[in-house]
This record gives C-alpha cells, structure tokens and sequence, in this order.
C-alpha cells in the first residue's frame, strides 16, 4: 500500500504478463481445480468475500482471499473496499488488465482470487440445520447460483450439490449467487441416496419439488396455519409440518427430478401453476418452495 492507501502507485497495465493469464486461467475448471482457487468478480461479491476472509483473520483461522485486482475508479466509489482489503494481497490495475482477468465482457473494475470455501456433510449436519436445499444435477451455473442467493434469503442453512450438478465455482454461477456464495456453508458432490439416509438419521424430512406431485404446496401451507391456529388440518394423513426440519430437493432444469431421486423424498409436492406457463424454472420453484418451509418455521 502507498500513503493514499492504494496498492501501489502504477497500476498493473499488461494484460499479457504471466500474473494476468494465471488469474485468467481460473474461468476454466482445470485450474481452479488444480489450484482450488476461484474468482470473485463485481463490487458485491468481492465485498462480500473481503468480510468472511477478515472474519476467518479474526477468529484465527486460514484467510480466504488471496489477491484482490481493482481499477483506480473502482475504490474511488467503493472506498469501503479498501479497508476491508487491508492486509491481503492487493494491486490497481488498468481496465484492461481487469478484461483480460475477468470472465465477463464488461468487468466491474475488481475482482479476487479466493480459495474453495465448501464444507464437508458431516460439518454441516453437526451443526443441526433445520431448512438445506439439495440440488440434484442442476446443470446451469447461472440457476445453481439463483438457487443458492434464494436459499440465502430465506435462511436456509445450507446448499448441497449432487456429484452431477455444475461447478458452483463457475464465474457466472459465483456471479449469480450475488455474493450469497460467501454468506452459508456449500457440499458438493454428494450422492443423493447417502444423503436421504442421512437425513434420515437426523431426522429431517425430504421434500421433492416435483410438478407432477400429488401433494399441493398451497394446500400443505394452508393445512400448517390451520394446525397452528388449532382448526381442522383436513386429511391428517397428508399433512407435513413445513416447521419441522426440512431438505428440499431440486431437479435438473430439462428433466426435473429422476424417479429414482423422487422415491428417496417423504412426500412430492407440487408448486401451483395458475397461468399459462407451462412450469417454473428451478429457481422460481426453489424460491417458493424454500420460503414457505422458512415462512413456517420462524412462524412455529
């Protein structure tokens, strides 16, 4: 850092030296996977990773941010950024660079090399999680990244990727999540049948988000209130206490859920289609699936 508090006085300005192909190289899954390292792009997601790196600094633990690229007029309308990245491995850099760096067209003036951040399953069962979204060969970065910020939201404690499903350190995905990414714990490659017996064991149900499901989201909503309020729930039989622990499963966009991933789940629970539209994409429906069990539970 100089005395303004900038990394250095003359900004990185080749965007053919080594130190820019090798930040580069991390939009391919090659090398993040060799280096376990991904990119972090945009003022929001690197703020984000800035605050969790400082706190892991904090608490004694293994940083998480490694190097953090920003153009002069970047800082100048995020000041903030600067203080977070104190003591991390900061340079200025021309835009150039950045759009050599970046794995956008139109970068946003930062971005970080972070390392991998998923936990195991056993962290994250230990820690007696009461909503989990468990996406089933979701293939497309950009809803595995809507599916995880959607989660965030609604206070789920954590997302878990099947073997099959996208690298969540894809940059579009890491882009979708809007940060969210650096907010909740994240498994990946977990076989889905493992983890309904794990489930299982801790006693969490399974929920299938299936548009085919026989079971009526509105319907299981409004037989919960009507428990709640100790009026008739109607046929108790297909009742499911939405406040009680609780894995959601979520499809791949094309097919949805396999017949097999759908036998594994306690009930198959349908999101209602009032229009036109022929479904959901799996981010909508997680949406609305993973608000009304966090609606229930902090109502319960």
């Amino acid at each position: 850092m100089n005395e303004t508090g900038r990394p250095q006085d003359s900004p990185l300005s080749n965007p053919r030296a080594d130190r820019v192909r090798k930040v580069a190289q991390l939009a391919g899954r090659p090398a993040r996977l060799k280096r376990s390292e991904f990119l972090a792009e945009g003022p929001q997601a690197v703020r984000e990773a800035l605050v969790l790196h400082q706190k892991r600094i904090a608490a004694g633990e293994p940083g998480l941010v490694y190097e953090v690229y920003a153009s002069e007029a970047c800082l100048d309308r995020h000041p903030d950024l600067e203080a977070l990245a104190e003591g991390t491995t900061a340079f200025l850099a021309t835009e150039e660079v950045l759009a050599a760096m970046a794995d956008t067209v139109n970068p946003q003036g930062i971005l970080a090399v972070c390392g991998f951040l998923d936990v195991s399953l056993e962290q994250v069962l230990d820690a007696g999680p009461r909503l989990i979204a468990v996406l089933c060969q979701v293939r497309d970065p950009g809803n595995a990244g809507t599916v995880l910020r959607a989660a965030d939201a609604a206070g789920a404690d954590a997302v878990i990727l099947t073997g099959s499903s996208v690298d969540i350190y894809n940059p579009k995905a890491v882009r979708s999540t809007a940060g969210s990414l650096f907010h909740l714990p994240v498994v990946l490659g977990a076989d889905v049948e493992d983890l309904a017996a794990r489930f299982k064991e801790r006693g969490i149900g399974v929920l299938a988000a299936d548009g085919q499901g026989q079971l009526d989201l509105d319907l299981l909503q409004d037989q919960n209130a009507a428990r709640r309020l100790g009026a008739p729930a109607g046929n108790a039989e297909s009742v499911y206490a939405l406040e009680n622990p609780t894995a959601w499963l979520f499809g791949n966009e094309a097919q949805g859920l396999s017949e097999a991933e759908l036998s594994l789940a306690d009930h198959r629970v349908a999101v209602p289609v009032y229009g036109a539209a022929e479904s959901l994409n799996v981010g909508t429906a997680a949406t609305v699936c993973l608000y009304a069990s966090a609606r229930s539970q902090k109502r319960s």
